[in-house]
This record gives C-alpha cells, sequence and structure tokens, in this order.
C-alpha cells in the first residue's frame, strides 16, 4: 500500500476505534485494515493502537500522529474535491455538524432540496449540541447559533434571532402555580440543559425590572438534549427555558403553557459556518446557495405570538 494509503487506514481507525468499522467505511476487509496499521507501525517504528479483544484505543504516539495527519490528509481531500470545479455538476461527500433541535429541520427543509437539485452531492449529518472544531473533526460545514461561531470562520445567517420561552405542562402549574417574577423560578423544579463535554449548565437569561439576569436554579433534572427536556416538561416534571422552534407545536396545542411570556430574550440567530478556504469547492457553493434560499424564505424563523 502507498504511503497515503496507509495513513487513511489509520485514520479510519482512530476515529471509530474499531478495525471493523474501519473496513465497513473503506469498503475493504478487516484483514486488511489490521494488515496496513501494522505496516505503517513497523516502518516507523512505534505502537499506533492499544488493542485487547474489546477495545482499540490510541497510544500517545498515535495520539500525536493523529492530531498532525488529520487536518493535512483534509486538505488533500481539498485540493482533489476542487478539480470537481471541471464536471458538470457539483458533487461529493458532504459532513455538516448541527445542534439536535436544528439538525431535524435541517433534514427536513435544506437536505432533501440538496438531494433533489444536486443528487450527485451525499450527505452525513451528525448532531451534536456541543462546539464542534470542524477541521479537526473532519466536518465541511457546520450550524450553530452565532455567537457560538469562531471569528476565523465565514458565517451565513440561516434565521432571525431566535426566540425562546418559560413552559412547563399544564398540571405542573395547577399544581405548583405560575412564577409571577424571573425570582419566583428559583422556588420551582427546574430542567436544565448540561453541555454534554464541559458539564456546564448554562443560566436561564430573563428580562426583570432590573435589567437582563441571568438565573442559575436548582436543577431537578438536567439533560444534554433539548428535546429530551421537552419531554420531561410534557411529562410535568417542572419548568424548561427551551427555544421556540423546539416547542412551538406543543405550546400551539396545549401541551405545554408559557409563562413569564415578554421577559426572555432573544438569542443570536442559527448560522451555516464553514473555513474560508473551503468555500469555492462546488459542493460548498451548491450548500451555500441553498443555505441562502432557505433563510431567505425563512423556513427556519419561528416565533410564537406573545
Amino acid at each position: 500500500m502507498s504511503s497515503l494509503e496507509l495513513i487513511r487506514l489509520f485514520l479510519a481507525v482512530a476515529e471509530h476505534r474499531s478495525f471493523t468499522l474501519a473496513a465497513r467505511r473503506l469498503n475493504v476487509s478487516p484483514t486488511a485494515v489490521s494488515k496496513g496499521v501494522r505496516a505503517l507501525e513497523a516502518r516507523h517504528g512505534v505502537t499506533l493502537f492499544a488493542r485487547n479483544t474489546r477495545s482499540v484505543s490510541l497510544t500517545d504516539a498515535g495520539a500525536a500522529l493523529l492530531a498532525l495527519l488529520k487536518p493535512a490528509v483534509s486538505q488533500i481531500d481539498d485540493a482533489f474535491s476542487a478539480l470537481a470545479q471541471f464536471q458538470q455538476r457539483p458533487s461529493g461527500h458532504l459532513r455538516v455538524t448541527a445542534p439536535r433541535a436544528f439538525g431535524f429541520l435541517l433534514a427536513r427543509h435544506l437536505v432533501p432540496r440538496m438531494r433533489a437539485k444536486y443528487p450527485d452531492i451525499t450527505f452525513d449529518l451528525s448532531l451534536d449540541d456541543g462546539l464542534v472544531d470542524l477541521v479537526a473533526a473532519g466536518y465541511d460545514a457546520g450550524v450553530r447559533l452565532g455567537q457560538a461561531i469562531a471569528q476565523d470562520m465565514v458565517a451565513i445567517r440561516l434565521s432571525r434571532p431566535l426566540s425562546w420561552s418559560i413552559v412547563a405542562s399544564p398540571e405542573y402549574f395547577r399544581q405548583r402555580g405560575e412564577p409571577a417574577t424571573p425570582h419566583d423560578l428559583l422556588g420551582h423544579a427546574t430542567i436544565r440543559y448540561r453541555f454534554a463535554t464541559s458539564g456546564v449548565l448554562p443560566p436561564w437569561r430573563l428580562a426583570g425590572s432590573e435589567g437582563e439576569i441571568q438565573l442559575d436554579t436548582d436543577a431537578a433534572l438536567c439533560a444534554n438534549d433539548t428535546g429530551m427536556i421537552a419531554e420531561l416538561a410534557r411529562k410535568g416534571l417542572g419548568i424548561a427555558w427551551l427555544p421556540d422552534i423546539e416547542i412551538a407545536d406543543d405550546v400551539l396545542h396545549g401541551r405545554l403553557v408559557r409563562t413569564l411570556v415578554g421577559q426572555v430574550p432573544e438569542t443570536s440567530g442559527l448560522y451555516l459556518y464553514f473555513p474560508m478556504r473551503s468555500q469555492n469547492q462546488p459542493k460548498m457553493r451548491a450548500l451555500i446557495e441553498q443555505a441562502a434560499l432557505l433563510a431567505a424564505e425563512g423556513l427556519l424563523d419561528v416565533t410564537l405570538p406573545a
């Protein structure tokens, strides 16, 4: 095998932590993957993976090699992808990361359009609420709130500023009463969002009589998924702070009730973001084109009536 082929084997095993899954990804046999990794280790005199019957993990040498190789191979892939501009139609594989709540909207609106207009472009949509380094993780583009995007990225607006609501089930409010002021939330059971990687519970931002305040309520329940938080609120287990885009249908059909209406500030809207060097790739130009149309039509703008 060539050095580049061995590198691709190494990167696939490092990503999946499995020789079998790496083989499936590369459409080769697990034996070929194992032989290739052993050849790479023998050529350079280091052990790249610690193996046992249950798991595969990177050694220190393997982790160091991964950190250096991944951006380099991404640049090589970009160079070959750039050749697609000489083809009649955009083609290639797009890896996109998005928060869970908004990823479903992308799957509903953006992906079908892309597949209909550009059938030679395939999609890998990863739903993850955490912050993602696109280059290090091998993604072409991501969708996040504007304030969460690094300044060295190109960002294209997908929605207006997002509206949020404080909600609970009708049964919860019948039993516990509604809060009259933001500070009353401190006496209620609340359902909080927790970032999976850092473990941080972001405070609830509200507008009080003294201006904008941030509340760090005692959490009766925590989850790292806004869909799960909405479900727990529907079950009457507490009050939640959620984007309207997540709970609009629940409010419309009475499964959730809003409180402290008008006292929950908006946040920055959703943006498509990507490295500047990739924006001239035909597959990225196609994505940017369709994302801009989606934003112009307002399909990701959800605001509940005051």
